[in-house]
């Protein structure tokens, strides 16, 4: 025969009989005992008028909801709460590198005093513009591009109209023109001699000069007008290898990059597609590419080492 445990009603106070189990089982979990679920949905939807510790307004709440300290809203808890426990602030005081003035020290204000001062200080002038082209120029021994600029693209738009028109200020001629990217363009000659159509492609023939890979340029695709960039041969293979400068940009740009995968798909040629991420920023250059050659360069490895072997056993045998 179960054992009976005699317990009241959370609601009404009527006394019940609940076995060990049961009795056991909630008082583990820390649950109320009920004579019937109506008993139980009268408790948890009846409202208890209750008075604010702080303010002295009177509300309502759930008796499930009633807990030791009783507060109105959430401002009237954090009011009382910070007179309890005081938070020791400490205030630094700070000299914005702007203007000058102090100004109190904040996570996300470190150096200026308002985003008056930030954006200003973050402004430059026409002829700091023109400097940073004409130092990367410098630098590159070359006229630098959108990409490699990015971050004053935007005030040179600003101050000069377009990009050209800062290229042009700065003393330069600009590469090519992007209203009529398709169309205008300005050769660039490679390590190799190589005559390139654009900067971007320089940079790609550059690499492949300097990690020994041997190309050609502007092979033609078999059986069409259409011409490979570079073509490079790894055994009884071709590869070719575009620069898709322009992809997204022109409608017939796109159908002509389709146009060239499905040629190499139906010529048996493998295609290397290298985009504008993948060279820039520059820094990124050497990896990114270093991957998309992996194969070919492995390939170039192993054929020499196979040489080198076969090289070995036949000076073995002459002597």
């Amino acid at each position: 025969m179960a054992i009976l445990k005699k317990v009241l009603c959370k609601n009404c106070k009527k006394l019940v009989h609940r076995s060990m189990g049961r009795f056991n089982e909630s008082l583990k979990f820390g649950w109320n005992f009920y004579c019937s679920k109506k008993c139980q949905s009268e408790y948890f939807s009846e409202k208890r008028e209750l008075k604010c510790e702080n303010c002295g307004k009177l509300f309502q709440r759930s008796p499930h909801a009633v807990s030791s300290h009783n507060y109105c809203s959430q401002s009237c808890a954090a009011i009382v709460n910070n007179k309890k426990y005081p938070k020791i602030r400490k205030t630094v005081s700070k000299i914005c590198i702007k203007c000058g003035e102090k100004f109190k020290k904040s996570t996300g204000n470190l150096k200026y005093c308002s985003m008056k001062c930030r954006r200003s200080a973050g402004k430059r002038t026409s002829e700091q513009l023109l400097r940073i082209i004409e130092e990367t120029a410098q630098k590159l021994k070359r006229i630098p591009v959108r990409r490699e600029l990015e971050r004053i693209i935007k005030p040179c738009i600003k101050k000069f109209g377009s990009w050209n028109n800062a290229i042009s200020a700065a003393g330069f001629t600009p590469n090519r023109s992007y209203d009529n990217r398709m169309y205008k363009r300005i050769k660039a000659t490679a390590l190799d001699g190589h005559l390139c159509d654009s900067i971007s492609e320089l940079l790609i023939d550059n690499w492949l000069y300097k990690n020994g890979i041997l190309h050609e340029r502007n092979v033609q695709y078999p059986k069409t007008h259409h011409k490979a960039d570079w073509k490079i041969s790894a055994k009884d293979k071709e590869i070719f290898v575009e620069y898709f400068g322009l992809v997204n940009d022109s409608p017939r740009y796109d159908r002509s990059t389709k146009e060239k995968g499905m040629l190499c798909r139906k010529s048996n040629i493998s295609l290397i597609g290298i985009y504008p991420k993948d060279i820039y920023p520059q820094h990124h250059l050497e990896t990114n590419l270093r991957n998309k050659f992996s194969g070919y360069i492995l390939a170039v490895r192993a054929e020499r080492l196979a040489l080198s072997i076969s090289g070995t056993r036949n000076r073995r045998h002459s002597c």
